[in-house]
């Protein structure tokens, strides 16, 4: 019972060791297994699924499957079931020739993992050989002196099989007069050997013949024979002799084939035949006998294929010196082969990325590659490297593997594509190298929001422009690709002169082309600020906006204005209408006396709102010149006595458009030296026959009260005025510029105002007694005739007249037409003379 529980521990120990073992195995990326050869193609070899914990879900996932490194592949892997098995029939003597223990190895990747795991593959021998010597019959020669226990070397038999199916013993048959002897060579293996064990008689025999058979341990056994012939001459008392019993040779592996390796000698002290020496192999493998050629008279060496360090490195061969009498010696020659660096490392991509994305982090991995370099020493140590100027580097992996990892971040918009090259070099003299190149993609990211162009646009637009017109185009470019690349435009909200800015523009979504929708009027908006967005089709996408300034360009489309004098009154008027713009200017006014202005504005700018005067039409020709750009009219003589009192000027006021715009204004001169003559032909013009002088006085009243209260309501006025233009200059103080691009002379300042109220300003008085009546200048002396008009150089004041000297009426004067404040005063009961 106790011996049962210790046999049943010591399994219980073996079976634990032997999972901890495939434990261990398999958690340093490992697997052996163990397949006899000849196994048919398809034979299962290991569960290698199974063995590495891979579910068969995840299998067929994560991608298993055996790295091809250009060499003859002797297992596949079912991808669906993840066994290995055998891509074709293995014969073990010919992958693994005289090696004991014969492995093959493959590498197993995951590629969902990057993980590359190591398989060994032990071929065990089957007795599908059998033992067999080189030579089916062998002669030999002894001579009939030869003593009794003299032993002689055979050829041995060869099994290419290994353990109990190798060689296993010799059998000798066919005459007493020899046995056999088996020694022990230096490696283990076995020497048969021939012994005398009875004298010979040439006499008696000349020739024995053996049969020596060799056999294997198989089950069951093979066997091999082979024949011997021993020829009984006489006696040779003298066996050559080598100089040396070992010559060692070492030559590299690129020796020339027919170079001269050794040369072995040995000497014979017979004479004659009996010391004619002779070389050939005693023992030889099958590759030697492929690679070298012994000189059977000189015993000269050569080499008659070439030398390969990595399949063999060295050779043992041993020759035999033999005179004509069949004595011999025998000499073994040990041949080093030395490595030359004849092999480049071979570099293979067992995984790789073909794109990457621009934002994956630092250290992400795009491929794992494989290096080997079959030679030895230096020569076979490998370094990798990669080509510079690329954001990526090596990384060491396990065993003999390299990891190429991103070194930095990527940028498509920079570098979309990488031909990655990595270089294997050898520590050989000269070095050998190879490479090989990564191609990778690099995908975009919406990482860049579009750019215009430019970093501000602006264009001109004529007013009156047709809806629908083209203003610009704005256009961004996106550095992205595809569609993070896709621009599309909009405008930002706003608003011009209180309606949305949409009524006014628009843009293309897909062009960027700024259209005009409706027609734009300089005089209302001067000028349009507005943002336009630029947005690519990314997820989330990225915008960037640029400002836009559209100037409206004036065109001529107004006519100048006339200010003063004020237009005529409808026909419908009451009659002295047509007085509007009278002006007095007395007889004996000098040549370039200030008669009058002509004051015009323009609604356009610029160009189009200079204004030029000139005299289209007068009632005396050159009595009268008009200034061209100040529109003063002035004496252009001395006047006669026979110029009409009564002057008709016309006067055109013109722009600087193309075409050009006009307007007229017509000014009505009289010419007189006193009131009386004034009134004298004012009442000739106006009066009507039969209407009584007593009305005068109370039509003058009348006219007088009205004067005054349109005197108060501008004294209100201009005083509002004062008031609007200091609020005015506040708001202009904190930065308002409402006015801005305005021409000055559109408007009339207070202060031309005050001037002409200064200069301009009448005092009337009137009594009911028209005789006593006077008209009086404001400094309130008589003037019984016209003062003298301001000097030419000094500028007269805005809508201003000239003041009139106050003159005795008569009592039969008619009825007055007088311009007070710039104002006509006619009395009701007047009228227009024929």
């Amino acid at each position: 019972m106790c011996a049962a529980g210790r046999r049943w521990g010591r399994r219980e120990r073996a079976l634990l060791w032997c999972v901890l073992v495939a434990a261990w195995e398999a958690a340093w990326g490992q697997l052996r297994y163990s397949v006899p050869e000849e196994m048919p193609k398809g034979s299962f070899v290991g569960d290698v699924a199974k063995d590495l914990g891979l579910e068969l879900p995840a299998l067929r996932d994560r991608g298993l499957r055996i790295l091809d490194k250009g060499r003859t592949q002797y297992f596949s892997l079912h991808g669906q079931t993840g066994h290995l098995v055998t891509a074709e029939r293995i014969d073990r003597e010919q992958l693994c020739r005289m090696v004991e223990q014969c492995v093959l190895r493959c590498e197993v990747i995951v590629d969902g993992e990057m993980q590359v795991y190591e398989i060994e593959v032990e071929i065990t021998d089957i007795n599908d050989n059998a033992p067999s010597f080189r030579e089916a019959e062998t002669e030999l020669r002894m001579s009939e002196t030869t003593s009794p226990g003299s032993r002689f070397p055979l050829r041995d038999a060869q099994d290419p099989d290994v353990g109990r199916n190798s060689l296993q013993s010799y059998e000798l048959s066919g005459d007493e007069h020899f046995s056999l002897a088996v020694r022990a060579g230096p490696g283990g293996d076995q020497r048969p050997e021939l012994v005398l064990a009875k004298a010979l008689d040439r006499e008696e025999a000349a020739f024995h013949e053996l049969v020596l058979r060799a056999s294997d341990g198989g089950e069951p056994a093979r066997t091999g024979t082979a024949r011997i012939r021993v020829a009984v001459l006489d006696a040779n008392d003298n066996a050559p002799v080598f100089r040396q019993a070992e010559y060692t040779v070492r030559v590299p592996e690129d020796v020339p084939v027919g170079s001269a390796l050794v040369t072995v000698a040995a000497t014979d002290a017979d004479e004659g035949l009996n010391g004619h020496v002779k070389y050939s192999f005693k023992k030889i493998s099958d590759r030697a006998s492929e690679l070298f050629h012994l000189d059977t008279e000189s015993g000269e060496l050569t080499l008659k294929d070439d030398l390969d360090f990595e399949d063999i490195s060295s050779h043992q061969v041993e020759v035999q010196a033999h005179d004509r009498g069949g004595l011999f010696d025998t000499a073994i020659i040990a041949i080093t082969v030395t490595d030359v660096n004849d092999n480049a490392p071979e570099l293979t991509v067992s995984s790789s990325l073909s794109a990457i994305s621009e934002d994956a982090p630092s250290g992400t991995v795009v491929a794992l590659l494989h290096v080997q370099d079959r030679d030895s020493g230096a020569n076979g140590e490998v370094r990798c490297s990669l080509d510079g100027g690329v954001p990526f580097e090596l990384r060491s992996s396990q065993g003999s593997y390299y990891r190429v990892v991103t070194a930095t971040e990527l940028d498509r918009e920079e570098v979309s594509e990488y031909n990655v090259t990595v270089r294997a070099r050898d520590g050989g003299s000269p070095a050998l190298w190879s490479s090989a190149v990564l191609a990778l993609r690099v995908l975009d990211v919406n990482d860049n929001a579009p750019v215009f162009a430019e970093a501000r646009y602006s264009a001109r637009l004529p007013e009156n422009n047709a809806a629908g017109a083209l203003v610009l185009t704005v256009r961004a470019a996106d550095a992205d690709w595809g569609q993070n690349a896709r621009v599309r435009y909009r405008l930002s909200e706003g608003r011009v002169r209180g309606a949305p800015l949409s009524s006014y523009v628009s843009v293309q979504a897909e062009t960027g082309a700024l259209y005009a929708l409706r027609s734009f009027d300089y005089e209302e908006v001067r000028e349009v600020g507005l943002w336009v967005r630029a947005e690519d089709g990314g997820a989330p996408p990225l915008s960037s906006n640029v400002s836009v300034r559209l100037v409206i360009v004036d065109e001529n489309d107004n006519a100048p204005q006339v200010l003063y004098p004020p237009p005529p009154a409808s026909s419908s008027s009451s009659s002295g209408a047509g007085w509007a713009g009278v002006e007095l200017a007395p007889r004996s006014a000098e040549p370039g006396a200030l008669v009058a202005k002509v004051v015009a504005v323009d609604a356009d700018a610029g160009q189009n709102a200079w204004l030029s005067y000139e005299l289209a039409k007068a009632t005396e020709p050159g009595l009268f010149r008009v200034g061209l750009h100040s529109g003063e009219v002035r004496t252009a003589r001395f006047p006669l006595a026979r110029d009409a009192a009564r002057q008709s000027l016309v006067v055109v006021v013109k722009d600087h458009g193309r075409p050009a715009l006009s307007a007229t204004a017509t000014l009505t001169v009289v010419l007189a030296e006193s009131v009386a003559e004034l009134l004298s032909e004012l009442g000739s013009a106006a009066a009507a026959p039969g209407e009584p002088a007593g009305s005068l006085t109370r039509w003058l009243v009348v006219a007088v009260a009205a004067v005054s209260c349109l005197f108060l309501a501008f004294l209100l006025l201009l005083l509002a005025l004062r008031l609007r233009r200091w609020r005015r200059s506040q708001l202009l103080a904190a930065g308002s510029g409402a006015l801005r691009g305005v021409p000055a002379s559109h408007f009339v300042g207070i202060d031309g105002v005050r001037a002409f109220l200064h200069s301009y300003s009448h005092e009337v008085s009137l009594t009911a007694d028209s005789r006593k009546s006077q008209l009086r200048c404001s400094g309130g002396s008589c003037c019984d005739t016209l003062p003298a008009r301001p000097p030419p150089d000094e500028p007269a004041p805005l809508l201003g007249k000239d003041p009139a000297a106050a003159a005795p009426v008569s009592e039969n004067a008619p009825p007055l037409l007088v311009s007070i404040h710039g104002l006509i005063v006619v009395p009701v009961g007047g009228k227009r003379s024929e």
